[in-house]
């Protein structure tokens, strides 16, 4: 049995699954899991469907036999190969705690990704990347080459089939060009204190405010800085007796952990553009 994974978004209205079942009857389809949301809000209904076949197909054979519902029904729609892993390029600057948590999840199987590289505006992690036996791209940037820079990272992207790239804590604001390029398959991860304690030193502006909860957002990167529709959040709660050190030490914990589920659920194709907003199913 060969797996695959469809997923959809449409105007809502009755009929919808049945047409989505109807279809997978004719292929001899099993459903292995599938999960639904219409919003009553934009008025718009969500489906993932995880379904096997008897026989493998092309995945461009079955997009190309699933058009007569797609377009019936409006749909925007994406059927994917379940076993297929998605190519994964991650940018860092100098805080490695991210991108050490993901290589460590993708070396032991926690993380069903191939990361192709590691690229940086800095050497701090040239040795880590070279430990995991990837490629390190040692991409330099100043305002007067962000430009040339910000091409050699498409063509990293091009040039490796690069399915989703993760700013591990990458400490550069991409140009509108780049974010546009990027659109649906860039993830950035930062701390929730935003809009307050921006630039430098986030956990010590925090620590001298005395916050009670640290926070991480993961989210879809887009032209508007840090605003593109949220991924996934969490926190932790802290305390008066802790230093700034400590408030550091937490906050990257849980920017880790968040980025991580980031990438497991955009990979295993569970999250749907809603606007402005994510549906995100389990």
């Amino acid at each position: 049995m060969k797996e695959y994974i469809l997923t959809l978004s449409c105007p809502d209205r009755t009929g919808i699954v049945h047409a989505v079942s109807g279809w997978l009857l004719g292929h001899q389809g099993n459903i292995i899991d599938s999960q639904q949301f219409g919003d009553d809000e934009t008025h718009r209904f969500f489906l993932r469907v995880h379904f096997s076949l008897p026989q493998a197909k092309e995945v461009d054979v079955l997009q190309a036999s699933f058009q007569d519902v797609q377009q019936r029904f409006d749909m925007d729609a994406e059927i994917h190969d379940s076993e297929r892993r998605s190519r994964v390029l991650l940018l860092v600057s100098r805080q490695g705690h991210c991108l050490n948590d993901l290589l460590f999840r993708t070396h032991t199987g926690q993380l069903p990704i191939d990361i192709v590289g590691v690229a940086s505006n800095h050497r701090d992690f040239e040795g880590m990347a070279r430990a995991y036996g990837l490629p390190f791209h040692y991409l330099p940037v100043t305002p007067d080459t962000r430009r040339e820079q910000e091409g050699r990272i498409l063509e990293l992207v091009e040039k490796e089939n690069v399915d989703l790239v993760v700013l591990a804590r990458y400490m550069q604001i991409l140009s509108d060009d780049l974010c546009r390029k990027l659109e649906g398959r860039a993830i950035n991860i930062h701390h929730s204190f935003l809009p307050s304690f921006k630039g430098a030193r986030p956990y010590h502006q925090a620590h001298s405010r005395g916050v009670k909860i640290i926070g991480a957002t993961a989210h879809y990167v887009t032209a508007d800085l840090d605003e593109g529709p949220i991924i996934e959040q969490d926190i932790e709660r802290v305390h008066h007796g802790m230093s700034a050190a400590e408030l550091t030490r937490v906050g990257s914990d849980v920017e880790s952990l968040v980025l991580a589920r980031a990438v497991r659920w955009h990979v295993e194709h569970r999250i749907l553009l809603n606007g402005q907003r994510t549906v995100v199913f389990d």
